[in-house]
Order: C-alpha cells, then sequence, then structure tokens
C-alpha cells in the first residue's frame, strides 16, 4: 500500500504517518510545508525506514505536487494539510485560505489528474480522504451532537476555510468521480501537539509557573479525541469509507475547558508538586471573537459502520498526555522557545495580552 500524507509533520498528520509506517508497514510519502507547527521532530521514531519519505512542498504548488504523486503513485491520498488555529486565522486569515482553501483545491486537481491516468483496477481501488473538523457546524447548544447531516455553520475564518474546503472534496466527487471521502473530527489532544493549543499550553505554562489563561468563563464545551484514536479511525475511514460519504470522528469525551485545565493542574500537582496547587494560576481573560459555546461529535456512523472504537477515555489520555510532555523536553523546548505562550488571536493585543 503506498500512501500520501500531506501535512503529515504536523500534529495529527505525524500520528498519521508514525501509525502507517510503524504499525501497518506501508509506503508513506509525508509532504510537508513545514510552517511554524510542522516539525520533523515529531516523526523521529520513524528514523530511516526504508517506508517512509518526506518531501518538503507547499500543497498549493502545482508543479511539486503534480512530481510527487506522479513519481510516487499513490494507491490512497490522505489530505491532512491545513492551517489549524482559530485564534491566529481571527488577525491572519488569508494563509488559511490560500493553504486550506486553495491548497485543498490544488491536491484535488492533482489528484484527479493522476486518478484519470490509472487502469480501471486501481482507478477503482484508488482514494482521496480528506480530513476536516466539526468546527464547520458552527455551535451546539446545551443539547444535541453534530451529525453528518448538521448543516454548515462556520463562525471563524478557520472554521469557514475548512467549510470550503469541504464543499470542494465533495463537488470534486460529484462532478468528476473523483472518489473522495471526507471525515471531521472534534478536537485532538495528545503527544506532539505544538503548544499553542489549549492542551499543552496549560502544560507547560503550568510547568514553568506561568498563568494559565482560559477565555470568558471556561464553560465552553468540546469533545476530546486522543490522536492516536484519530490516526487509527482515519485508515480504517479511507480503507473502507464509501466514496462520497462524510464520517464524524469524536471521542465522546465532552468537557468544560475550565474542567480540562484544572484536570491538568490536578495532575501536575501530582506529578510535579510545588508549594501551591497549579490551580492558583488560573487567569480567566476575555472571550475570544466567535468562541463558539459546544461542539460534541455523534460517531455512530463510524463506529457501527466501520467498527471503530476510541480506546482512550479523557482522563486516561489526558494523564498519558501530561506524562509524554513532562518527560519529552528535548521535542517542545526548541519550540516554546519560538513560542512563549502568550495568548493569541486578540483584535487589540496591545490592551489585552497574557504573559
Amino acid at each position: 500500500m503506498r500512501v500520501i500524507v500531506t501535512g503529515g509533520a504536523g500534529f495529527i498528520g505525524s500520528a498519521v504517518v508514525r501509525y502507517l509506517v510503524l504499525e501497518k508497514g506501508y509506503e508513506v510519502l509525508n509532504v510537508d510545508k513545514l510552517t511554524y507547527a510542522g516539525t520533523e521532530t515529531s516523526l523521529k521514531a520513524t528514523g530511516n525506514r526504508a517506508n517512509y519519505r518526506f518531501l518538503k512542498a507547499d500543497v498549493s504548488d502545482r508543479a511539486a505536487i503534480t512530481e510527487a504523486i506522479s513519481s510516487f503513485q499513490p494507491d490512497r491520498i490522505m489530505h491532512l494539510a491545513a492551517e489549524s488555529h482559530v485564534d491566529r486565522s481571527i488577525t491572519g486569515a488569508k494563509d488559511f485560505i490560500d493553504t486550506n482553501v486553495l491548497g485543498t483545491f490544488n491536491m484535488l486537481e492533482c489528484a484527479r489528474q493522476y486518478w484519470m491516468t490509472l487502469d480501471d483496477a486501481k482507478r477503482d481501488a484508488f482514494r482521496f480522504l480528506h480530513v476536516s473538523t466539526d468546527e464547520v457546524y458552527g455551535s451546539l447548544g446545551d443539547g444535541g451532537l453534530f451529525t453528518e447531516e448538521t448543516p454548515y455553520d462556520p463562525s471563524s475564518p478557520y472554521s469557514a476555510s475548512k467549510a470550503a474546503s469541504d464543499h470542494l472534496a465533495k463537488a470534486w466527487m460529484r462532478t468528476y468521480g473523483l472518489p473522495v471521502v471526507v471525515s471531521n473530527c472534534s478536537n485532538n489532544y495528545g503527544p506532539y501537539h505544538f503548544p499553542e493549543k489549549l492542551i499543552p499550553l496549560m502544560i507547560l505554562n503550568a510547568m514553568e509557573g506561568k498563568p494559565l489563561p482560559v477565555y470568558g468563563n471556561g464553560a465552553n464545551i468540546r469533545d476530546w479525541l486522543y490522536v492516536e484514536d484519530h490516526a487509527r479511525a482515519l485508515d480504517l475511514i479511507v480503507e473502507r469509507g464509501r466514496v462520497g460519504e462524510t464520517y464524524n470522528v469524536g471521542g465522546r469525551n465532552e468537557r468544560r475547558n475550565i474542567d480540562v485545565v484544572t484536570r491538568i493542574c490536578e495532575l501536575m500537582d501530582q506529578l510535579r508538586p510545588q508549594q501551591a496547587s497549579h490551580t492558583g494560576l488560573i487567569t480567566y481573560v476575555t472571550d475570544r471573537p466567535g468562541h463558539d459555546a459546544r461542539y460534541a461529535i455523534d460517531a455512530t456512523k463510524l463506529e457501527m459502520e466501520l467498527g471503530w472504537k476510541a480506546q482512550e477515555n479523557f482522563d486516561s489520555g489526558i494523564e498519558k498526555t501530561v506524562r509524554w510532555y513532562l518527560e519529552n523536553e528535548w521535542w517542545w523546548r526548541p519550540l516554546r522557545e519560538g513560542y512563549a505562550g502568550n495568548r493569541l488571536g486578540l483584535l487589540n493585543p496591545d490592551k489585552q495580552a497574557v504573559a
């Protein structure tokens, strides 16, 4: 099995690459631009494996992607490359349009041109998996879950760009017949997560005795999915998912943001105790613009149709995650030096900065 993974040096992408290379033994070509959030150190475990290759390239580069696909001759393309941080999209939306919309368009076109050259058997077997987010669905109230039929209602430049890319992927299937499958996932967490995101930011700030900035009153709810469970799900979806279908991937682990932060503090008190509890570092800050109240995924279709089930619950996954950051400073320290844990996504940053 030959698989191209785009964005394979990022958080979710690197988990996918490690799984495919180390567990499945597939031939993998990782195509990544290596932006601030992508690092090859996340793939240290792949070492010099003969079934792993890396190409530094932008998914928007038509010539580079055409050559990569033509020379590698993939059976599958798993498209994960994306700008993904909501806060950064608020003050720098153009990068999200360029990568998430135009980059996806380019990947679809390059894949289609390659797919058209294949013989009938390979054309029938080929799959293009477009990996997306539950944020395209907007905000839930106190009840209900996102299903694959939930109407799109994006709130941020990030989620709008991902919604656009989802529509492109489905359109390329309906118009051109390209065998596309789409996945939408809940919030991921786990090892190798860039320090700007909530969970690694809280862990590292707590480790260094810095404030733990919580938006608003911390009541926003997210459904948390351990990244290695997600990697297994994506491999299953691209292998067995029905063409043209969407599959939601969720961990069934709803938590308020403040409860997530408090649990991290409790684990830090146990594993790296200080004179005072780490909860004393929690600092409530002005909410970000367009902050959705609640996300929650109904993964029934994935579970029943393809037989997937998350192996980690939130309690087991968050303890593994905290322990991993405590034990792997070699990975996060260089990244932390370039991003000190300051709050992002402010419309008036000079007035509301958090140290």
